[in-house]
């Protein structure tokens, strides 16, 4: 089965809907990955039906009819005859299509208590009932014995498109699924409680069960290693990323409220690990609200700027011994006055190990150039005490089009490898610095650099010698396209700056 070919058929069908239909994209995604998700669960019913009456035939047990608990022990969503997809697909032509696509999202709620509220129920805005039709027989071709691996990436393929389509609203969301992957690879949650703050649509959690997965032989206990707890500020977004977790057979604790205000979790050293994309450079944060909050207490910065309030939420929701990663515009590595005082403090408590520099165009709707921030409270017991890996990954991406970068799995797998070699890892080779592409820092040399996290401060000053002219040219590249990075970033810093004196005159 070529899945590549798969993804792209399916979406290909779901833009002739949209091109047929009187309804915006945004109105679009959300019922479209609805009928996914009932497909989905519909296969993973099946099987585990099969299972149960297996296991109920072969003991003392007799049971008229199997149950919703009995499923939801497996972790299986239940679905009733009338919310089956199977049902909806075989309907006769007389049928009210959208209504009975509604009702059975209504019955899938009532038989999952966990997902009451958060199914979409807006099948009945569409006019041609052929366009339902078609849905259900398109997403009817995803052959039901391919691997589950398979599935999740169909769904996930769909919120990419959708991210990329729809900008914005969808970027503040979804985080790319290379970045992701990197990021678990790094932070290696093979077991405990994850929290995401900024949670999205539960990407970060999704790939962390991916992970354990990929190590554990058996795949069926992989649900049972992590607790998964999150907070978001948009409704929409946590019907989102439950539907996601529901799909993965992962229970949650999602809290619709905003983390920067509201600590729902009471979160401060309760976690193992903290994974987070917030949104970069929030502005007019009321300071008031937060001037007594304890995750904050290293300082709040003077400028309007969030940034550094996220950074303190991340590193205090960690228990003693465990990682968190989150990334920040690349402005964020080397900001000043507070922001400086802030980071001082994180870098002499030992809290920030490893730093990143992708390029930009790595998120979606984000063409500031990026910096994956990764902390470790357990380094102080470690010869990684005082110490920080910085990395200059620009070098390493995929154009996926004009617009849109990606790491490939090659790409992964060296940074990847460069951070086990900097822990000293098992079976990891002895680490190197290698000249503009990573380079160990102490804390002598942060505080020469006025203690900047910016990778390229260290990493290109690595060997004092003449480059070559070859090396030469490679850098003057480097630095014109560092230049214009940084253009497009003072621009957008520019077009904030008018728009709030235009407030204030």
């Amino acid at each position: 089965m070529d899945i590549i070919k798969l993804e792209k058929t399916l979406w290909d069908s779901a833009c002739k809907v949209w091109w047929n239909e009187w309804l915006k994209l945004s109105n679009l995604s959300e019922p479209i990955l609805g009928l996914i998700f009932l497909k989905f669960a519909q296969v993973k019913f099946d099987k585990a039906k099969v299972e149960l009456e297996k296991e109920y035939n072969n003991s003392n047990w007799r049971l008229r009819e199997l149950r919703p608990d009995h499923y939801h022990a497996k972790w299986v969503i239940y679905l009733w005859a009338h919310s089956n997809f199977n049902y909806l697909l075989h309907l006769p032509e007389s049928e009210n299509l959208g209504k009975a696509i509604n009702e059975a999202m209504k019955e899938v709620e009532e038989n999952n208590p966990d997902l009451k509220w958060i199914l979409p129920k807006s099948y009945n805005l569409f006019k041609e009932k052929s366009t339902l039709i078609d849905l259900l027989k398109n997403f009817n071709s995803i052959p039901d014995d391919i691997e589950w691996d398979a599935f999740w990436g169909i769904y996930e393929y769909f919120l990419g498109k959708f991210a990329l389509w729809e900008g914005q609203k969808w970027w503040e969301f979804f985080t790319p699924t290379s970045i992701v992957k990197l990021i678990v690879e790094i932070i290696e949650p093979y077991h405990g409680r994850i929290y995401d703050p900024a949670c999205g649509s539960g990407g970060m959690f999704v790939q962390s069960l991916n992970f354990i997965k990929e190590h554990k032989k058996n795949k069926q206990e992989a649900t049972r290693e992590i607790a998964v707890y999150g907070q978001e500020k948009t409704p929409e977004t946590v019907k989102i990323a439950k539907l996601n977790l529901a799909i993965n057979g992962l229970s949650w604790d999602i809290k619709n409220w905003n983390t920067m205000y509201e600590d729902m979790h009471k979160s401060i050293g309760q976690f193992d690990f903290v994974m987070a994309n917030p949104p970069f450079n929030l502005k007019q944060i009321d300071k008031e609200k937060i001037k007594d909050d304890p995750r904050y207490n290293f300082g709040i910065p003077n400028n309007d700027n969030a940034n550094y309030l996220w950074v303190q939420a991340f590193y205090s929701a960690l228990n003693d011994t465990w990682r968190a990663w989150f990334v920040m515009a690349n402005s964020a590595s080397d900001a000043g006055n507070t922001e400086n005082e802030i980071r001082k403090k994180l870098i002499e408590n030992n809290a920030i190990d490893i730093m990143v520099s992708v390029w930009p165009n790595m998120f979606y709707n984000v063409t500031l150039p990026c910096t994956l921030w990764f902390m470790d409270k357990a380094k102080t017991n470690t010869p990684r005490k005082n110490k920080v890996l910085f990395i200059d990954a620009k070098d390493l991406y995929n154009q996926i089009d004009r617009a849109h970068r990606e790491f490939l799995p090659e790409h992964i797998e060296k940074i990847a490898n460069t951070v086990r070699s900097y822990r000293q890892e098992d079976w990891a080779e002895d680490y190197k610095d290698i000249k503009w592409y990573c380079k160990v820092a102490n804390l002598e040399e942060i505080k020469e650099q006025w203690y900047s996290l910016n990778p390229w401060r260290y990493v290109w000053v690595t060997e004092k010698e003449k480059p070559s002219d070859e090396e030469f040219s490679e850098k003057i590249t480097r630095l014109n396209e560092d230049f214009r990075a940084l253009t497009n970033e003072a621009h957008e810093l520019e077009k904030s700056i008018f728009e709030n004196m235009s407030k204030l005159v």
